[in-house]
């Protein structure tokens, strides 16, 4: 017979079930809980590997492209060198003297280069620059008469270019190439009146009466004027020499040539200032006669140009913060 002391004994059982079914319930959460951090973790870790790897390759690969191939002597088969003049001739950019120069000489000391190839493509720059170019060229044929050099003009070969094209042995160019400037100029800006209206004092101190030459917030002096011509007059006859000596009795008799003037490239052929029109491939095919070009254009590599750009940008900040200097 049942008793009321068998109703404690059923709950008691009941309670202790229930109990064990909610502490596998929360133990199954926990699991289910950990296992998904566990395996959101692994997938976190995987894909860093991947980001990683995917990293390194991108890495290795800019330094591979950062790394300048300039060895060229493994080239030993019989082929015409070619170096690019690209853009404003300046000691500040890439058609700069020490640049050129380097791959000049690297062609000229190539036994397989059968001929060299000056490609322009300038508005010209700094005639200091150019005539170092010029220069050089002179010098290494006079080391190596049996190896030619032409230029190949592109766009534009004005000015300084043209200054270093006159150093070639034959000169092409494309019919609608620009060709010529061969003159000199020196510009400014005069800020006289301006400063009037506005009321502001020029305060410019110098030692040597001559030091605040062409001021732009100065009047210009005839004195002045006369210096500058003169020097400019002097600079003007340099490159009328050099042009002559490079082209001899190939130049017209024409009063224009040496004015500032330029031409295109069918205009230029009967004025002796280019000997016919041509290409690269053309002249390295048909006149030299090694129809296979490498380029001797020594390049840059970013760490350099980098560098370079952070080098000169530093130097600027500090001579700006100095209200003295030398010009």
């Amino acid at each position: 017979m049942a008793t009321f002391g068998d109703f404690p004994n059923s709950n008691s059982n009941n309670m202790s079930s229930n109990t064990n079914e909610q502490g596998s319930w929360e133990r199954k959460v926990l699991e289910d809980l950990a296992f998904a951090a566990l395996k959101e973790q692994r997938t976190s870790r995987r894909w860093g590997y991947v980001f990683k790897g995917l990293m390194f390759v991108y890495l290795m690969a800019v330094l591979m492209l950062m790394v300048p191939s300039d060895d060229l002597s493994v080239n030993q088969e019989n082929h015409t060198a070619l170096v690019e003049i690209n853009g404003v001739i300046s000691a500040d950019a890439e058609a700069n003297a020490d640049t050129i120069v380097t791959g000049i000489r690297d062609a000229f000391d190539t036994p397989s280069a059968q001929g060299l190839i000056l490609r322009l493509n300038t508005p010209g720059g700094s005639p200091v620059q150019a005539g170092i170019i010029n220069d050089e060229i002179k010098r290494l044929q006079e080391t190596r008469p049996n190896f030619p050099v032409y230029a190949v003009i592109q766009d534009v070969c004005a000015s300084g270019g043209y200054y270093i094209a006159a150093a070639a042995k034959e000169i092409y160019a494309d019919k609608a190439s620009i060709v010529g400037s061969i003159g000199v100029r020196m510009d400014s800006f005069g800020f006289t009146d301006t400063i009037e209206k506005l009321g502001i004092e020029r305060r410019s101190l110098t030692a040597g009466e001559n030091k605040a030459f062409l001021d732009p917030f100065l009047p210009m002096k005839d004195n002045d004027i006369k210096h500058a011509h003169d020097m400019l007059n002097n600079i003007h006859q340099q490159f009328i020499d050099v042009v002559k000596a490079g082209r001899g009795d190939r130049l017209a008799d024409d009063p224009r040539l040496f004015t500032g003037l330029f031409w295109s490239g069918e205009q230029a052929l009967p004025l002796g200032l280019i000997d016919g029109l041509a290409n690269s491939s053309t002249v390295a095919r048909d006149i030299i006669g090694a129809e296979d070009i490498v380029d001797y254009t020594p390049r840059p590599n970013y760490l350099d140009r980098f560098a370079g750009k952070l080098g000169a940008t530093l130097s600027q900040t500090v001579f700006q913060s100095s209200n003295v200097s030398i010009r």
